[in-house]
């Protein structure tokens, strides 16, 4: 770390530096069956929630000030993670403290009201900072950044804050997460799953899966509304789902292990479309998610990534068509 105030610029981990194989099959096993645990209890807890704060704007700005600090792609992606859930975990506990309100004077509830939101929006620079921050001290203890970068760079916004506030910030945020802010990341279930298809014999070496996985799950965090608005479209076979649908399908966008066997097949189907069946069965086969979702899923982050008007196709296909279809050419092409 710079005790002089500026970070250090620590050499990024480069793709040609990630190893598979290099871990023994029994700690695989462990390892995947932990991870799985852990995405089955994330879905249950979706259970009543509402909203998401992971919008293309904010997701941009932690990925780019997580670039300019030379941080990890998990960093970012963690970051991204830590403030979805405290933001939800705040705006929830306003709603709560409205709905108390109700009871007493009409007035003195609106006033608390406005006063609630705008110490939430006024301090949300604050907390994004405090996020990335803290998932920097999650990674390496060498990329940690310091909180005079910290002060700095807000500094520059035009935000003046103490360290004592800045602290304080990050204290926030550990308490209303009770502390628990060490979960593991999207990028953690593909890379673990990539390590699994190389035991396999996936045909796609699994470097070169990681290094497109990598650009489609920031596609993904950049563009996470339109593709899953696209995926529960497509799920439904209905382009106008209905609120009780929206309310009911937040869980699939906490599933993780779902989001890593989409990830994984569509880069393989751009890597390699002749391979893409059989890496779709062999994510079958691992994760036990059905084909077809695991082809919806891959279909709806290459209609953003590409385009869903290929040379070949003028008119569009419904998702839930050209799902089916994408998996029957690639089966033919085996």
């Amino acid at each position: 770390m710079n005790m002089d105030g500026g970070p250090m610029r620590p050499r990024l981990s480069s793709l040609g530096d990630f190893q598979f194989g290099a871990v023994a099959t029994e700690t695989i096993e462990d390892a995947l069956l932990h991870l799985a645990q852990q995405n089955e209890q994330a879905v249950q807890a979706t259970g009543g929630r509402m909203g998401s704060f992971r919008e293309t704007r904010i997701v941009e700005f932690i990925f780019l000030l997580s670039e300019q600090w030379c941080l990890e792609k998990s960093v970012s992606y963690q970051a991204v993670e830590i403030l979805e859930r405290f933001m939800v975990k705040q705006a929830e506990n306003i709603c709560r403290q409205a709905t108390i309100q109700l009871r007493g004077n009409e007035k003195t509830e609106s006033q608390n009201w406005r006063a609630l939101k705008e110490q939430l929006f006024n301090k949300f620079i604050l907390r994004l900072v405090s996020c990335v921050q803290l998932a920097s001290k999650l990674s390496f203890h060498y990329k940690i950044i310091s909180n005079i970068t910290v002060l700095n760079f807000l500094q520059a916004l035009g935000y003046l804050y103490t360290k004592e506030e800045l602290l304080e910030s990050e204290l926030d945020v550990l308490k209303s997460l009770n502390f628990q802010i060490n979960l593991p990341t999207p990028l953690a279930y593909v890379e673990m799953l990539l390590e699994v298809l190389g035991y396999n014999g996936c045909l796609v070496p699994a470097t070169q899966l990681h290094a497109t996985c990598l650009t489609l799950l920031d596609l993904v965090y950049l563009l996470h509304e339109p593709i899953y608005e696209s995926l529960l479209r497509a799920s439904i076979e209905n382009s106008t789902p209905s609120q009780l649908q929206g309310e009911k399908f937040i869980s699939v966008k906490e599933d993780f292990m779902l989001l890593a066997v989409g990830i994984i097949a569509a880069s393989a189907f751009i890597q390699n479309h002749e391979c893409w069946s059989q890496v779709v069965e062999h994510l079958q086969s691992i994760t036990g998610i059905a084909s077809e979702s695991i082809a919806e899923f891959s279909y709806a982050i290459l209609t953003h990534s590409v385009g869903a008007n290929t040379p070949g196709r003028q008119q569009p296909v419904p998702p839930h068509l050209a799902a089916r279809a994408l998996k029957a050419a690639a089966s033919s092409n085996t």
